[in-house]
């Protein structure tokens, strides 16, 4: 049963389980359709969403088109109503009856965890999301950069290639797993580096922006006065924060991770690393897609992994 308060979150405690929310990459055109036709709660979700925005999101989310999913302003509150409303639908069928220990999102589905966590509401994690996309959409258009991955190769190797090619680390997805951001010659420059100094894949990512790079420092400052204007509340659970892998617990420590991480490296291997060294043996994934879920399963790999991103999940 679902707290009064913040229907997300369940009133018993499971301490050895993590919610996750993954972030852009993950949309696909027709998610969410499901829940939707089977769930008031995700439905909820969606027309709140609809109504805040001021457009049809779920009609995006279920018929793209697909160039249009793929849009950073429409991406990231598309796959943020769909996680939601996935988790929604779970608590109101009863698929998820415990609250976790921890919540955390991969870049925008940090946001997801936030509302989960009832650090935001709905509606004001909506409309800070909605600005945030915005603002990275428009510093993608003004700077203009991409990103790279780079496989095989540890952390002092890649920041090596970093500082040479005059890029920056955007994602520490597992310890040989990095992404890479910066201009499109200096990307270039750092996959070239990258193999020739013995990674075992460096690729550029089909994106429209070097995001968590410096490129991305004008829409961190820009999303500063949006979060100060924001009502944020402490969590009810602690939400393992991008930037930093560290649980916050407070709202003055949420202010700060939420204009930071705009503009730094995520910090996803860590983050998993501390949940699991806390107890965390179950991960469950709300929203599209399996990447998250994925990277646990090499990070913590006796953990139970569950993906729900619909209503025929597991």
């Amino acid at each position: 049963m679902a707290s009064s308060d913040n229907p997300f979150l369940p009133t018993a405690l499971d301490t050895s389980a993590a919610w996750l929310f993954p972030g852009q990459g993950a949309q696909e055109v027709g998610m969410g359709r499901d829940v939707w036709d089977a769930s008031p709660a995700a439905r909820d979700v969606y027309g709140t969403a609809d109504r805040i925005l001021g457009y049809s999101l779920s009609q995006i989310c279920f018929e793209g088109p697909d160039d249009r999913l793929r849009q950073t302003e429409f991406t990231q509150p598309a796959i943020f109503a769909t996680s939601l409303a996935c988790l929604a639908a779970a608590v109101e069928r009863g698929d998820v009856t415990s609250r976790p220990a921890f919540t955390a999102g991969h870049s925008l589905g940090e946001y997801c965890a936030l509302v989960a966590a009832g650090a935001l509401s709905l509606e004001d994690g909506l409309r800070l999301l909605d600005t945030r996309a915005r603002l990275m959409a428009e510093a993608g258009r003004t700077n203009p950069g991409t990103l790279a991955a780079i496989l095989g190769m540890d952390e002092d190797g890649v920041r090596a290639i970093c500082a040479d090619a005059d890029v920056d680390v955007c994602n520490y997805n597992l310890p040989s797993q990095i992404v890479v951001g910066g201009t499109q010659p200096g990307i270039e420059r750092a996959i070239e580096l990258a193999k020739e100094r013995g990674a075992q894949r460096a690729l550029e990512l089909n994106v429209s922006g070097a995001f968590h790079s410096r490129l991305m420092r004008p829409a961190a400052e820009g999303l500063a006065e949006a979060v100060a204007a924001s009502e944020i509340q402490a969590p009810q659970v602690p939400v393992v924060a991008n930037a930093s892998a560290k649980a916050m617990s407070d709202a003055s420590s949420i202010r700060d991770e939420l204009c930071a991480q705009v503009a730094t490296a995520v910090r996803w291997h860590e983050s998993v690393t501390l949940m699991a060294a806390s107890g965390v043996t179950t991960f469950i994934e709300f929203g599209p897609g399996r990447v998250l879920t994925g990277m646990a399963k090499r990070l913590a790999p006796a953990a139970k992994l569950i993906n729900i991103s619909g209503v025929q999940s597991g």
